[in-house]
């Protein structure tokens, strides 16, 4: 059975506070894109559990941290009677790029599986499944527009629709771990406007009152990534922004037009 995980941008992410955890209450919306990678399970013969290869874009780190292989261990360690499987992943999503593909794959595979092999696994259980393997693996649980709160896991359907523009998403091959990014960023203060209702203001609006409170970090350490936004804006994009913690930016556009970025970048219209 395969499967094509989708993956996400960020419309405003604001950070508010920083937990006796150590991790940060945050809020953002996250927003689906047709940027997807591919993703097959089937049923294996193997004496291994699980068998885990790859193709596309190369994925850091060993095949056994793989949140597709962590997935399916959380599964089987509740069901044991989870036959064991061969897991291919085609990765076209940048890695390490503030699009969510790790945590898309992720929650793609307990879907998967749970589809697969008719485990009836309730949405709730995949849920709490999804965010023992990353705080914004439930968004692709539910994978629509999502107002979310805490570390990225409260969530609560929000009424945006981008259909009508053209999007571009722009990744200058720069990896950025979160964990850096968040050492690096200021908590927000005093907002203009809470991010629920500056997005329901006209898109040529955002630009003024929708923010990402890691791009004065990220900015600052990649000048080449703030360049990526200011070109967007030049061009004539509606709203422009670094998704999540970066590297990726994407420009929102009325229509579609002619843009030329250096070749090692990957860019994609959707």
């Amino acid at each position: 059975m395969i499967s094509l995980p989708n993956s996400k941008i960020n419309l405003g992410l604001r950070i508010l506070s920083k937990r006796e955890d150590g991790y940060h209450n945050l809020e953002t919306v996250f927003y689906p894109i047709p940027l997807k990678d591919g993703l097959e399970i089937i049923a294996s013969t193997n004496q291994e559990e699980v068998i885990f290869s790859q193709s596309g874009n190369t994925v850091e780190g060993l095949h056994e941290n793989n949140l597709c292989v962590k997935a399916y261990r959380l599964i089987k360690k509740d069901r044991p009677s989870l036959p064991n499987c061969k897991i291919h992943l085609h990765k076209k999503i940048p890695e390490k790029a503030g699009l969510g593909g790790g945590s898309a794959d992720a929650s793609a595979t307990l879907l998967l599986l749970n589809n697969k092999f008719n485990l009836k696994i309730s949405r709730d259980q995949l849920l709490k499944y999804a965010l023992q393997l990353g705080s914004d693996c439930p968004f692709f649980i539910i994978n629509k527009p999502s107002h979310a709160t805490g570390q990225g896991e409260l969530l609560k359907p929000i009424d945006i629709d981008l259909s009508k523009y053209r999007m571009i998403i722009i990744n200058p091959a720069i990896a950025i771990e979160t964990r850096r990014a968040f050492s690096g960023i200021t908590l927000s203060h005093n907002p203009k406007l809470l991010l629920e209702a500056a997005l329901k203001k006209p898109i040529e609006t955002w630009k003024h009152n929708v923010a990402n409170d890691f791009e004065p970090f990220v900015f600052g350490e990649y000048p080449e990534i703030k360049d990526i936004k200011e070109k967007l804006y030049h061009l004539g994009a509606l709203y422009a922004s670094l998704s999540g913690s970066g590297s990726s930016v994407f420009g929102i556009f009325s229509s579609e037009i002619k843009i030329e970025f250096p070749t090692h970048y990957f860019y994609k219209w959707i």
